[in-house]
């Protein structure tokens, strides 16, 4: 109780109260109760902190307390798991020299003072989630301070100035947070400092003249910031230092020569910046140098001699410059080299020698135009018994000649990039010795030959990228070892023979691309077992048979299949044909009482037709008797027709009129309004002149009723599959409630056993595609008219799923527009109407224009909603806005709208995307927002595609509802 009370006044009255409290009580008890009632400690780190103890001194976890005075002197809590924020119990540790609460999950702004805690010389809060901004003044007083962490949190806003108060101060880390302005001049006042770290900030304008004041300093980092301007020539007088990063910031200009003093500096690194002019001589001079980082930068020239005098150094990039020349041979005295990066840069010559002679670990000599074999620089990494390289990458250069056999002595390496030269002969076998092998890219070469059957021996390989060679021969099936093989690329080679089973065996495989080959035979259904994978690419090969069913397989883009004519199944809107069994072959020699002696019973020395040639002439009989029978059920529908349409008998009624006729030989009609006479409307019926268009479901008539009013009536050419009479109407009145003015209006229905009509509104503007695909160039789709036909299908398409109807066959050639511009959304709804949703008719007779379909749609155990209409949207969006069809069947290539956008998107040329008819005349900032809403619905994933309610709204703050018409002329 007694402490329970002196919690209340703790928290609730001023420390100056606390202060006048009974002496007995200890301050510091009181103080680590109220800290520890202001924070929770999930895993009971603190369960040792008792508040009926005298003293904390004796066991409390994470306290320490000086031995003379028996007071708190390191509170220590790194990692203990505590959230929650700092209360101001701590301030009544008068005697604390060490606060360290690193490593938990502590919040909130700091607020408090540490004015009273004049003893305290380190504060490490560093690795928490406090954020805000720090007071001011909150380091006016901080004489005593020697060490601050605040790195690793939420922190923003400027540094506090008064941080030049802490003139004891030796090491500073602030960083990884969001300080932002400039840097405090204040800071080059604290000479005792030796270690600032203000990395991965947001720190702008330029580095402060002055620095040589900080003539303590051994390291400072200010990596990854907005820092411009020139480093100040102060710098060098500097002369502790032993590590600079300024990596990661605007820095410009060249480096200052007083650099050179710095005889002790161990690590440069200038990463990423912006500086200019040669790379400096006088940079041979710092002997001490282990890390030499000058990469993405504007260096020009050559490297110079000078860099071979360091003899210490590890760690040497001068990668993303623009550097010319060959590589000096002085480069070969440092022999402490471990990671050479000379990548993209313009050096030329051969491939020295001296880099496989001094015992690297990594060596990336990509995007150069180095020349010439290799095969004496790999040659000489014998003569190194050292030699661990880990990293091998002289890819993108204009080496030449074939791969030497001694690739195979490096058997240390991870990775080995040897693509995008001009490497001619055939992979070799010595390959299969690297068993440390990672990553493996032989790429963009003249390689031909086989693929090894030894790479079967690379157990860690993880990527192997063989593409765009003159490779031949089988895929061996000892790539089935490759346990830990993630990607699999042999594309745009001449590879022959089956895809082997074994690939089934690699359970992390993702990628595998095996288009533009010669691969024959079916798809082994062991791969449906891949459950990593997420592309399957074969693509223009001589594949066939049945995809492998379940799993990715259910969900694979069409495109990654074209190609292959005799390949079946759903995605590829190809029937697989039926599997007959085999015809017991009879044996005429044989004299068991076996069929062959049924054969024989027939007649001696007469010739027997073979059971195939018997089972042959009977499958030719069944079709001419089929055809024979289609031919006679065909006219006796055409009859059928005839009689129902003269025998259509309308009557009215307030909701839904029908006349319900039991004669067989008329019809029931039922409309949802009016009592129009549709006498006059049943030559159409067989008028082809009338005629609109054809669909997956049926032919669309256009006629006229007894007032005038046109209609479109849709003749359904599937009444095989649709529904009984009763789920038909129950069906078909659901949709006559359906009502929004960018939807076409159902008006009514037709029904006979053998003839079903749907009576539509007469929308007359004609369809979507032909204004897209088919129209003049004079009469092209404005980016007006365009936003508007995209917003106004999203609007009637959300008002669909508002009423739960599923439209399951989005495109625009269902997309008609009025006579006013306005979209009209038509054929919604009508997969209802059979019995049930087989995947193959959806794909076959409802999803007839390939590249609309959403994934699900191949897979039978993923359900069909609302998602999928979102996806042909997202086409639709795509269609609309570049102009071209969601597939373009080129010469000797199948282009995918979404795929190449896609593409364009992540190079940084979407723009190039839009319809080149608008001449630039578009709004890129509506263009390039629509574009990537339509590239965010056609998803992959259903779960990641918005709801259609979702992109009306995105449209509609794409397009401010202030912006009026006359602004957008000029696009127009």
């Amino acid at each position: 109780m007694r402490s329970l009370l002196c919690v209340f006044f703790f928290m609730f009255l001023s420390p100056f109260l606390v202060k006048s409290l009974n002496p007995s009580l200890n301050d510091d008890v009181l103080g680590l109760i109220v800290f520890k009632a202001d924070i929770q400690d999930p895993d009971g780190k603190l369960s040792s902190w008792n508040e009926e103890d005298d003293s904390p001194c004796n066991n409390w976890v994470g306290v320490k307390c000086n031995p003379r005075s028996n007071r708190v002197s390191d509170l220590v809590l790194d990692g203990f798991g505590l959230s929650g924020k700092l209360g101001r119990g701590l301030l009544q540790l008068q005697f604390l020299r060490k606060l360290s609460l690193a490593k938990n999950n502590l919040t909130g702004s700091i607020s408090l003072s540490f004015s009273e805690l004049s003893d305290l010389r380190v504060l490490d809060l560093s690795e928490n989630g406090f954020s805000g901004s720090i007071p001011s003044d909150f380091f006016s007083q901080c004489g005593s301070l020697r060490s601050i962490s605040l790195a690793k949190n939420r922190f923003s806003g400027p540094i506090p100035e008064s941080l030049g108060s802490c003139s004891t101060l030796a090491a500073l880390n602030l960083s990884g947070n969001q300080f932002s302005g400039s840097l405090p001049f204040q800071l080059w006042s604290l000479s005792g400092l030796r270690a600032l770290d203000l990395s991965d900030n947001l720190l702008d304008g330029e580095i402060p003249k002055g620095i040589e004041a900080l003539n303590n300093l051994r390291a400072i980092s200010l990596r990854n910031n907005q820092l411009t301007g020139e480093v100040p020539e102060g710098i060098g007088n500097c002369l502790l230092l032993r590590s600079i990063d300024l990596s990661q910031n605007l820095l410009s200009g060249g480096l200052p020569s007083t650099m050179q003093k710095l005889s002790l500096c161990n690590d440069l690194v200038l990463g990423n910046n912006g500086f200019i002019g040669e790379v400096p001589q006088w940079i041979g001079d710092m002997r001490s140098l282990v890390t030499l980082d000058l990469s993405e930068n504007n260096f020009t020239g050559q490297v110079p001699d000078s860099l071979g005098k360091l003899r210490s150094v590890k760690i040497f990039n001068v990668s993303k410059n623009a550097l010319t020349g060959s590589l000096p041979e002085a480069m070969s005295n440092c022999v402490n080299l471990l990671a050479f990066d000379i990548s993209h840069n313009s050096l030329t010559g051969n491939l020295p020698s001296w880099v496989f002679k001094l015992g690297l670990q990594q060596v990336l000599l990509s995007d150069n135009g180095l020349s010439g074999s290799i095969d004496d620089a790999l040659a000489s990494s014998k003569e190194n018994s050292r030699t661990k390289l880990l990293i091998l990458d002289i890819s993108q250069n204009k080496l030449s000649g074939e791969i030497p056999s001694t690739v195979g002595d490096l058997g240390s390496l991870q990775l080995l990039n040897m693509s995008r030269n001009s490497f001619v002969g055939t992979i070799p076998a010595r390959i299969g010795q690297l068993k440390s092998l990672s990553i493996l890219d032989f790429s963009e070469n003249q390689l031909n030959g086989s693929i090894p059957s030894e790479i079967g021996l690379l157990k860690s390989l993880n990527e192997l990228s063989l593409e765009k060679n003159s490779l031949w021969g089988n895929i061996p099936t000892s790539i089935g070892n490759c346990a830990g093989l993630i990607s699999l690329c042999l594309a745009h080679n001449e590879i022959t023979g089956s895809i082997p089973a074994s690939l089934a065996k690699l359970t992390y495989l993702t990628v595998v691309d095996f288009s533009f080959n010669r691969l024959t035979g079916a798809i082994p259904k062991q791969l449906a077992n891949l459950a990593s994978l997420q592309l399957f690419n074969i693509s223009h090969n001589q594949l066939q048979g049945e995809l492998p069913a379940g799993a990715f397989f259910n969900t694979i883009d069409p495109s990654s299949l074209f190609g292959n004519p005799s390949l079946c199944g759903a995605v590829v809107n190809r029937s697989c044909p039926t599997v007959l069994p085999k015809p017991i072959v009879l044996n005429p020699n044989s004299t068991d009482a076996t069929p062959s002696t049924i054969t024989q019973s027939l007649g001696r020395g007469k010739k027997i037709l073979s059971i195939s040639a018997l089972i042959a002439i009977g499958a030719a009989a069944a079709i001419v008797i089929g055809v024979i029978a289609i031919t006679v059920l065909n006219l006796r529908v055409r009859a059928a027709t005839s009689r129902s349409a003269v025998a259509l008998n309308f009557s009215g009624a307030d909701d839904f009129s029908h006349s319900p006729s039991t004669d067989g030989d008329s019809g029931k009609l039922v409309m949802f309004s009016g009592d129009p006479d549709f006498s006059t409307a049943t030559h159409a019926l067989l008028n082809k002149d009338c005629e609109l268009g054809r669909g997956g479901f049926g032919a669309v008539y256009r006629t006229i009723l007894g007032d005038g009013r046109s209609v479109a009536i849709k003749k359904l050419t599937v009444s095989s599959l649709v529904k009984s009479q009763e789920d038909f109407e129950r069906e078909v009145k659901k949709l006559g409630k359906v009502h929004h003015s960018n939807l076409v209006a159902l008006h009514g229905y037709y029904w006979t056993p053998s003839l079903q009509l749907l009576i539509y509104e007469f929308v007359s503007g004609g369809n979507l595609y032909k204004h897209l695909h088919e129209g003049s160039a004079e009469s092209y789709l404005s980016w007006n008219e365009r936003f508007n036909i995209i917003l106004g299908a999203a609007k009637g398409l959300a008002h669909l799923h508002q009423m739960n109807v599923i439209h399951y066959n989005l495109k625009s050639s269902n997309i008609l527009i009025d006579s006013s511009g306005e979209p009209k959304v038509a054929d919604y709804g009508l997969a209802k109407l059979l019995p049930m949703l087989d995947r193959y008719v959806l794909s076959s007779k409802i999803q007839s224009a390939l590249g609309y379909m959403a994934p699900e749609f191949a897979c039978k155990t993923v359900k069909i909603t609302e998602k999928c209409d979102v996806y042909g949207f997202g086409i639709l969006v795509l269609e609309v806005v570049t102009g071209k069809r969601p597939v373009e069947y080129m010469e000797d290539d199948v282009v995918v709208l979404s795929d190449m956008v896609r593409g364009a998107m992540e190079e940084g040329k979407v723009e190039d995307c839009v319809d080149a008819r608008f001449l630039g005349k578009f709004p890129v900032d509506e263009a390039i927002p629509v574009i990537k809403l339509g590239l965010i619905c056609t998803s992959q994933v259903p779960s990641n595609r918005p709801d259609m309610a979702e992109v009306v709204n995105i449209l509609e703050l794409i397009r401010s509802p202030s912006e009026s018409q006359d602004e957008l002329g000029e696009f127009s």
